[in-house]
Order: C-alpha cells, then sequence, then structure tokens
C-alpha cells in the first residue's frame, strides 16, 4: 500500500554564528533544539555547522571562506535549505541565498511554520498569521516570490503566495483587519473568563515539551493533547477539576515558551497568554531530565517578566522525574530551588504533594472577613455567598453571622460593597 499526501522531507544544513569563547557544549545544545525544530517541521538535518566571530558579518552572517566551505556542503549534501540559529536580516537572506541558491531560513522562520501547521482553532490561525505578516512585512522582496513558487516546504507555509506577492501596503491593511479580527476574539474569551469567576485558577507554564499536557492531565483527570514533540499546544486549553480540601478550582494549559521565540509571537498570543497573566498561581514546569534545565528556567522567567506575570505566586515543578537515574540530582534540586517539587505526570510520583501545595498557596491567598447581615437584609446575603466562600454560619437574633473567606481579586469590591456588615478589623493577606 502507498501512503497518499506525504510530501519528502527536505535536508537541512543548520549554522551557528556564536561569539568567541562560547562553550562548546551550549553550541551543541542550541543546535540540538534547532535539529528538533526542524524535526518537528518536517525536515532532516544533514550537517551542523558553527563559527565563532566577534560580531555576525552584516552582509551574510558568515565570513567569506565559511560561507565558500558552507556552498560546497550545499552541493555535497544536496541539502534544500539552510538554516541559521539566530535570526536574520532581510539583507543576510537575501545574499545567503543568492551564494547558495537554496532556500535560507533562520529559527524565528521554523518556529514560525511550526506554529502555522500546529494551528487549529480559529484564534490561533488568525494570531499565527498576523505573526507571520509582521515578521515577513520588512523582508518584503522579490525574493519571497521566488521561494513560493520555487523552493515551496518548510518556511513558506501560512498567508500563501497570493499574499506573498502583495505589496506592502496590502501587508498592512491584512494585518489591521487580523487585529480587529483577535480584539473581538479577545473579547469573547473575557465573557467565558467572567462565567469562571470565583473558582481559583492555576496555569501551567514552561518550556516547550516540559510535559504541562501530561501534568495536567495527571491532576485534572481530562483527556487533554498529549505528544512528545514541540508547541503540541498552542491553543488555550481549560479544566475544572477537584483539590483534595473538596474545592472546585481552574487549570490552564497554553504554548510553551522557547528560547529565542519570536516577538512577533509572543504579541499576537497576548491574549491566549491573559490565562497565564490572570492566573492567581503558576504551575512553573520543568523538564527535570534535560541537562540545561537551568537555561530553560530563565528563558520562562525572562517571557512571564515580559507579559508581566512575575510576581504571581508560583511553584517550580520539575516533572520527568521517572527519566532522572541520577538520584542525587534530584535531592538536590530541594537546596538549589527551594519549595521546588519533582513530580512525574506519566508515573503518578508526587502528585499528591503537588495538589496539597496548591491548596496551602490558594489558602494564602485568601483573606477572612467576618460580618454580620441584619434579617431584613437577606438579599445582601445572598451577594455574600456569590463573592466569597462561607467557612461558619451562625444564626441569631439581630441577624445572620458570616465567617468568609475572599479571594485577593475580589477583596477591595467585597470591602467596599458590604463595608455596612463586616465587624472585624481588615487584616492583611500573606502569598
Amino acid at each position: 500500500m502507498h501512503e497518499v499526501g506525504l510530501k519528502p522531507r527536505e535536508r537541512a544544513i543548520i549554522v551557528a554564528v556564536v561569539r568567541k569563547g562560547t562553550n562548546p557544549d551550549i553550541v551543541s545544545e542550541h543546535l540540538d533544539e534547532l535539529e528538533q525544530l526542524l524535526d518537528t517541521a518536517g525536515a532532516d538535518v544533514a550537517l551542523r555547522i558553527y563559527q565563532e566571530r566577534v560580531r555576525p558579518e552584516t552582509a551574510t552572517a558568515i565570513g567569506t571562506g565559511k560561507l565558500q566551505e558552507l556552498k560546497e556542503f550545499v552541493e555535497l549534501e544536496h541539502a534544500s535549505m539552510v538554516v541559521f540559529d539566530d535570526e536574520l536580516t532581510p539583507l543576510q537572506v537575501r545574499n545567503l541565498e543568492k551564494e547558495l541558491n537554496v532556500k535560507v531560513l533562520d529559527r524565528s522562520g521554523v518556529i514560525l511554520d511550526i506554529f502555522a501547521a500546529n494551528a487549529r482553532s480559529v484564534e490561533s490561525k488568525t494570531q499565527v498569521e498576523l505573526a507571520q505578516l509582521e515578521y515577513l512585512l520588512p523582508r518584503l522582496t522579490r525574493m519571497w516570490t521566488h521561494l513560493s513558487k520555487q523552493f515551496g516546504g518548510i518556511g513558506t507555509k501560512g498567508p500563501g503566495e497570493t499574499q506573498i506577492e502583495t505589496d506592502r501596503r496590502m501587508y498592512r491593511t491584512r494585518i489591521q483587519r487580523l487585529k480587529e479580527k483577535l480584539n473581538q476574539l479577545d473579547v469573547q474569551r473575557e465573557v467565558q473568563r467572567k462565567g469562571r469567576e470565583g473558582l481559583p485558577r492555576f496555569a501551567l507554564v514552561g518550556y516547550t515539551n516540559a510535559g504541562k499536557s501530561s501534568l495536567m492531565q495527571a491532576i485534572s483527570q481530562a483527556e487533554v493533547l498529549v505528544e512528545d514533540r514541540l508547541f503540541a499546544t498552542l491553543d488555550s486549553t481549560v479544566r475544572a477539576f477537584s483539590l483534595p480540601n473538596g474545592k472546585r478550582a481552574l487549570l490552564s494549559d497554553t504554548v510553551g515558551f522557547i528560547r529565542k521565540l519570536p516577538p512577533q509571537l509572543v504579541a499576537s498570543f497576548r491574549s491566549t497568554l491573559a490565562e497565564t497573566v490572570e492566573a492567581d498561581v503558576l504551575l512553573h514546569v520543568v523538564d527535570a531530565s534535560n541537562p540545561f534545565y537551568p537555561d530553560h528556567i530563565a528563558v520562562v522567567e525572562e517571557t512571564l517578566t515580559s507579559l508581566g506575570a512575575h510576581s504571581i505566586p508560583t511553584i517550580l515543578v520539575f516533572n520527568k522525574s521517572d527519566l532522572v537515574h541520577d538520584q542525587f540530582l534530584l535531592a538536590d534540586l530541594g537546596n538549589t530551588y527551594p519549595g521546588c517539587i519533582a513530580v512525574s505526570a506519566v508515573t503518578g510520583h508526587n502528585i499528591d504533594v503537588l495538589l496539597q501545595r496548591m491548596v496551602d498557596v490558594a489558602d494564602r491567598l485568601s483573606t477572612m472577613r467576618s460580618l454580620v447581615v441584619p434579617w431584613e437584609n437577606m438579599q445582601a446575603a445572598s451577594k455574600i455567598y456569590d463573592l466569597a466562600e462561607v467557612i461558619e454560619r451562625t444564626d441569631g437574633d439581630e441577624g445572620m453571622s458570616l465567617s468568609v473567606k475572599i479571594s485577593s481579586d475580589k477583596l477591595a469590591e467585597f470591602e467596599q460593597r458590604f463595608a455596612a456588615y463586616l465587624v472585624a478589623v481588615p487584616q492583611h493577606t500573606t502569598s
């Protein structure tokens, strides 16, 4: 039997231009990741090349001698594309393609291509198209017409051949329309979020392929897409689940982060990432089996800072502990990262410990208040039940005495609305 519709995988040569004195292990790890990105996109890496330079060559990123060497390797390896690990300028792409006579991409182009292939919902497709158009806008030259017709494959998916052939004004018009569409979708998403108010919200964040979706499945017991590949999840997924204390909560999962993530993607995915920014608690998931996890932690923290989510209470969760065979390394994590938890979403190891920690952190984000509501104002009592969790109720002659717990995001509204019924001196929330 013949498989129908499968395209042959492209052959690529990957290139890194690094500062003199850069640790070769770091260069190798970056190229490993680029190779994994290309594998996800549908290409095989035939050769890896890197050059140390004080700064990249303005015209071609690499030096003249290395460029000639690369040209020979392209012919020898029958490569159809050359991919650089860092972003190239439009001038560098144009000059490299002229010299090499093959398609030239950078890491950003490959990531955008993967996003275009994985986008499923209307929102994610709109976000990816917007990011691609903003990436292509400064690169609008005749080379893109040439690429779309002659090369095809990775780096040419997305907005489409007819749009690539249009001028900058048409691109800007399309970009504006996409932004308006995203604003409309954002309003719809905001309505959905308001419908979930009152429940503590947890959000999974982490480097791509850290096992966030697997952990979501282990915590919520809900069916979600789990694949061992980069950027399997683009759309935000929200699931309700029960904490060990019986209280209902929400858990959201969204796109993973990666080093050198195209800024156009971060900008266009801001509405999706709002699930992260508006969470009460973040679960920062780290692949404990990856030897470069400290670098991954730094990338995620930097991205969270750019999103304005760096001040949200965070639980550091080291996933895939079942793949770590050095038990001393696992034991030392607690010393290096106080308060972290090592779990395995696959085996279920320490999931119960993580859930209890989630209860403890959520409880610290709430504040206790005491009120007395006169019997003639029972309408106010029903609204109190809507805004707060009633811990204790006592009926007296004058009215109903309530001890309630209010989440930090609703505290100001609660105190203003029910100031006449408060009988306790406000206490500061601890987090």
